[in-house]
This record gives C-alpha cells, sequence and structure tokens, in this order.
C-alpha cells in the first residue's frame, strides 16, 4: 500500500481538477483511495472519505444507485472494522434491504451484504439474528455460485462456527463464544466492494 496511496492521492487530486468533485469517476477515485487506506489498516483516513464519497454519491446518482450501495457498504465495513457497531448495523441493514429491492435476492452484491450483516449481528453477540442470514446466504450462494467457490465454503463455514457458537451459548456453566479459548471469528470478514 506504500506506492499505492500516494498514486491514488495524485489520481484523485487530478480527478477533482478536470473533472470536479462530484463526477462518478471522482468518486469512484476517491472510493479507491479510502480503499487503500481500509487494506492498510489506516480507519482513521478512511472512514471521513466513505463518510464524503457516500454522501456526494447519493447526491449525485440517488439513494438506490449500485455505486451508492457499494459505498455504504463500504463505510458499513469501515465502522464494523473499527468496532463501531452502532453505526455499522443499522447502515449495513438499509444496504441490505436497497441491495435486495434493487438487486434482487441473490446478486452477488446482496449476498455480500447479507452476510456482512450476519458478521456484524455475530459481533454483537446477536446469533439469532446472525444465523438465519448466514444460513440464506449460503443456500443462495450455493445456487449462484456453486458448491465449491471460495464464497461458498467461507459462507459454510461462517454458519457452522456460528451455530457451534451458539450451541457453547447455550451449554450451562461453559464459556461464552466469545470468551470461549479457542475463540475465532468468522473467516469471511466483511466484505468490501469495488
Amino acid at each position: 500500500m506504500e506506492r499505492a496511496i500516494p498514486l491514488y492521492k495524485t489520481t484523485l487530486t487530478q480527478y477533482e481538477q478536470v473533472l470536479g468533485n462530484t463526477h462518478p469517476h471522482t468518486l469512484s477515485s476517491r472510493n479507491n483511495l479510502a480503499s487503500a487506506y481500509y487494506t492498510a489498516g489506516d480507519l482513521e483516513r478512511a472512514i471521513p472519505l466513505y463518510k464524503t464519497t457516500l454522501t456526494q454519491y447519493e447526491q449525485v446518482l440517488g439513494n438506490t444507485h449500485p455505486h451508492t450501495l457499494s459505498s455504504r457498504n463500504n463505510l458499513a465495513s469501515a465502522y464494523y472494522t473499527a468496532g463501531d457497531l452502532e453505526r455499522a448495523i443499522p447502515l449495513l441493514e438499509a444496504t441490505l434491504a436497497q441491495c435486495e429491492q434493487v438487486l434482487g435476492d441473490t446478486h452477488p452484491d446482496t449476498l455480500n451484504s447479507r452476510n456482512n450483516l450476519a458478521h456484524a449481528y455475530y459481533a454483537a453477540g446477536d446469533l439469532e439474528r446472525a444465523i438465519p442470514l448466514l444460513e440464506a446466504t449460503l443456500t443462495q450462494r450455493e445456487h449462484v455460485l456453486g458448491d465449491t467457490h471460495p464464497h461458498t465454503l467461507n459462507s459454510r463455514n461462517n454458519l457452522a462456527y456460528t451455530r457451534r457458537a451458539a450451541a457453547v451459548a447455550q451449554q450451562p456453566d461453559t464459556a461464552t463464544p466469545a470468551t470461549a479459548p479457542d475463540h475465532q471469528p468468522p473467516s469471511d470478514t466483511p466484505e468490501q466492494s469495488v
């Protein structure tokens, strides 16, 4: 990322100068820079850029345009990664509802959105809401992507792990899933959109 971030910054500056602050190419460039910061673990820089990009996508393309939905997903994923579930969950819920409405139940972006919301519910300790979403995601990924696609395999693993965590939580006098010695979060963490 050390070499990519300066290139993204230069590109964004040039897009702003040539095309303006809210041109779709400028917004895409801003999203790319935010994603580079996110990947580098610099959430203090990523989150404000994601917020700005989302606001501008909403103004320029509307609330339900696929680029706006991807932008909302990216901001929510950054909040999730920062541990801010109070901001992440409502954004993820809104994104999923809009993806289902605009893109359909089995579009890859809808499946990513459903997966991300399930992860947030899991992180919040709400396994009763996480499990049905993981079940739906697995079923739809099997149907759309096939049984052996990496996203399908991750979904299967995540569902198994979450069911195991729910079973452990129901056992009396045992550690909770989050405090169990072998606790590992689901393998498929929030998925960023391109």
